[in-house]
């Protein structure tokens, strides 16, 4: 019969409260247990003494008759001076899991993209400016037949157009600042 000391859950939903048993392995957490050794009250500050309680002298039995602590209940006997402290290495504690280094990956490609951008923004500049550019070449283009039909006209027509021409010549200078 494999022997385990473990903590048996009590108390409300929300509220826990355990108490340190010998168990055979095979039963329920919350189970038949053979003998209760102490509680654990997690819900009390960690310097509490009523934290932690155990009969330290039945704990050693059953260390000795070879029961086995679960993770947790070895770091309560640690932590009361029952059993050697152990070291443990777990290495990938604090590596990030599959979703964050997904997002940390998307992120990296998203800046990656941004530096890039921030690199060359003449490319960019350059389009915006030529159509700036083709804007007066088109009012240029517009110009000389408002100018056509008053040089085909009579000299005395187009003395009365030259004026009338020469306020049509500043409406698209003011077109192109809208623009």
């Amino acid at each position: 019969m494999a022997m385990k000391i473990r903590l048996a859950r009590g108390g409300s939903k929300k509220r826990p409260h355990y108490a340190i048993v010998a168990t055979d392995s095979r039963m329920p957490r919350d189970g038949r247990f053979i003998e209760k050794l102490g509680t654990y009250n997690p819900l009390l500050a960690k310097d509490s003494e009523e934290r932690v309680k155990m009969n330290a002298e039945r704990v050693t039995y059953w260390l000795g008759q070879g029961a086995k602590p679960t993770d947790r209940v070895a770091r309560l006997l640690e932590a009361a001076g029952l059993t050697e402290k152990t070291t443990r290495n777990n290495p990938n504690k604090a590596e990030p899991g599959k979703k964050a280094k997904e997002r940390a990956q998307e992120k990296a490609d998203k800046a990656a993209a941004a530096a890039e951008a921030a690199a060359a923004p003449a490319p960019v500049e350059e389009p915006v400016e030529a159509p700036a550019e083709d804007a007066p070449t088109e009012v240029a283009a517009e110009d000389p037949p408002a100018e056509a039909p008053a040089e085909d006209a009579p000299a005395e027509v187009a003395a009365e157009d030259a004026p009338a021409e020469a306020p049509a010549e500043d409406v698209p200078a003011a077109e192109e600042t809208t623009k």
